[in-house]
């Protein structure tokens, strides 16, 4: 025989409705653990489970004037625990994955950087390696930023001489690079 003071979850959700805020006080000492316990058996984490079962909390108490069919109320609160802790979980599976692509793309960043401080020394190997007139020309053009005539009137040489330098020094720092590349 039922305990007479029990009230079903039927009664108390009509009973809320008709503006008894203490049933629903009732609903949530009677559904408040079994739904922690219906969203940690989805994502294995008790504090996430908790904060699903107060996300469901909110939903109820924003929609159970709509509950058309009180008698009904167990199933809907359950298929709202069971959606809200699929929620999470399949945002927690998307965090997961743009993190994984943020370290992967870190990853190639440093790969990246290493391939270019590996390139740059060897270029300024490749460049130590040229003829003395070359190099001179190379770092005044590049590192120095000065214009053909500049250069020639700093080494006291026609803008031709200049020309036929720096074009020797990138003909000979290309072949290097090459040679390099076709290494690996």
């Amino acid at each position: 025989m039922k305990n007479p003071e029990f009230k079903s979850d039927c009664f108390l959700v009509v009973d809320f409705q008709s503006g008894n805020k203490q049933a629903l006080v009732l609903l949530v000492q009677r559904w408040h653990k079994i739904l922690c316990e219906k969203a940690f058996w989805i994502l294995k984490d008790a504090d996430l489970s908790k904060d699903v079962a107060q996300e469901c909390w909110k939903i109820v108490i924003l929609n159970i004037n709509n509950l058309k069919e009180p008698n009904s109320f167990g199933g809907w609160i359950s298929r709202i625990v069971y959606r809200k802790s699929l929620d999470v979980l399949i945002n927690i599976k998307k965090s997961e994955k743009i993190k994984e692509e943020y370290i992967c793309q870190q990853d190639g960043e440093m790969e990246d950087k290493d391939f270019t401080e590996s390139l740059e020394k060897h270029l300024l190997k490749a460049i130590k390696a040229l003829p003395i007139n070359q190099q001179v020309v190379i770092r005044l053009f590049y590192l120095e930023s000065y214009s053909l005539k500049e250069i020639s009137k700093l080494l006291n040489l026609s803008t031709g001489t200049v020309k036929s330098r720096l074009f020797n020094a990138r003909e000979s720092l290309k072949q290097t690079l090459k040679n390099r590349t076709h290494e690996k």
